[in-house]
């Protein structure tokens, strides 16, 4: 394919891209419940998690046994100081607050967390219909005690929330020819700085 074709095709992404910017910003949303939530500290409700802000952006986390949302929320999180001068910004997932925090620690996250327990939240409020449990994200509006779901998207290879895809397309590296993972680094035959005390990954 030439290298024109290719800049062609990036630009109507490009368009497409603010075409679809511009049908989320008009979009008024549909009024859903108040959710409540565990987290360490508690139960929590949808609305409190909106904080001092009147939009919130609800990362759907699989959990720590999904490599791929591990991915993204990697990326999320080196975003999150960008995100959260705009919104307030909340990771769930089905896991339990301690195990939630446990894995997040492990990760260097610095998201708020909260469990749904795959309860009514996420039966109700998944990006995939008829899918329970599915990686995504919501963003909800608040309008006093009312509470609008706005705009919500789907994660999966190839999407718009993770530049990995990009970058390993840009290198002729295929969705099918990459899979995530929680460590990469390889313990070497020999350590040349003697190898005591050392962790086994």
């Amino acid at each position: 394919m030439s290298q024109q074709k290719i800049s062609e095709l990036q630009q109507q992404i490009g368009k497409l891209k603010q075409e679809l910017a511009l049908l989320q910003q008009q979009s008024v949303g549909d009024d859903v419940p108040d959710y409540t939530f565990n987290t360490l500290d508690g139960e929590v409700s949808l609305l409190s998690l909106f904080g001092e802000r009147d939009t919130l952006l609800v990362i759907h986390n699989m959990g720590q046994g999904c490599r791929y949302c591990t991915l993204w929320a990697d990326g999320f999180n080196g975003l999150l100081p960008h995100l959260e001068s705009a919104m307030s910004v909340v990771l769930v997932s089905k896991d339990a607050p301690e195990v939630q925090r446990r894995f997040a620690n492990s990760r260097g996250w610095r998201f708020r967390l909260a469990s749904h327990g795959g309860g009514d939240y996420i039966r109700e409020q998944s990006v995939m219909a008829g899918e329970g449990n599915g990686p995504g994200a919501v963003v909800y509006s608040r309008q006093g005690d009312k509470i609008l779901r706005k705009n919500a998207s789907v994660f999966g290879p190839g999407d718009n929330y993770c530049a990995m895809w990009d970058l390993l397309g840009m290198a002729g590296i295929g969705i099918s020819d990459w899979t995530p993972q929680y460590n990469y680094w390889q313990r070497p035959q020999k350590m040349d700085d003697g190898g005591e005390n050392l962790l086994e990954n």
